[in-house]
């Protein structure tokens, strides 16, 4: 009951209104100023917490690219000016990050970095809740690895 609750309240959100109201969560967010808030608060917190240096070892030592890619990927997944797929085409998120091994470890991380981005970036709790739980499937998609121990191994 709760979740068609929250897609009835994110379907009204993002329906497109004739009027000058926000219409999708990136207007209702902020637009660009709080979605670049919300991707550089990422990357700040990737870079000064000690607990995700497995997320933040698998980027490059600079990350103005990164940023601005994330910017420009958040920007259209939030209902925004779709900027990184007219740059780079579709974002097949998957695909691009399968240089990386993804494992249960570096989603928990990445969850961790984007929860405290979110709530230092997006003021209201609803909206925040709404991304959260759309984040969540997106971040546990990413995984392309699976820690095996040896003696699941040897069965």
């Amino acid at each position: 009951m709760a979740l068609t609750k929250m897609k009835n309240w994110l379907s009204r959100l993002t329906q497109k209104r004739t009027d000058d109201k926000p219409s999708s969560l990136y207007e209702l967010i902020g637009g660009e100023k709080v979605a670049a808030k919300l991707c550089q608060r990422f990357y700040d917190i990737m870079e000064e917490e000690v607990n995700v240096a497995e997320l933040r070892a698998i980027h490059p030592q600079d990350l103005t690219q990164t940023r601005q890619k994330f910017y420009e990927f958040m920007t259209g997944w939030l209902g925004g000016p779709p900027l990184f797929e007219s740059k780079y085409g579709h974002p097949r998120l998957r695909a691009r990050h399968l240089h990386a091994r993804i494992d249960d470890q570096l989603v928990n991380q990445w969850l961790y970095c984007m929860k405290l981005a979110l709530e230092q970036s997006v003021k209201d709790r609803k909206l925040r809740q709404v991304i959260w739980q759309n984040l969540l499937p997106l971040a546990h998609h990413m995984k392309n690895h699976s820690a095996i121990s040896e003696s699941q191994l040897r069965g």
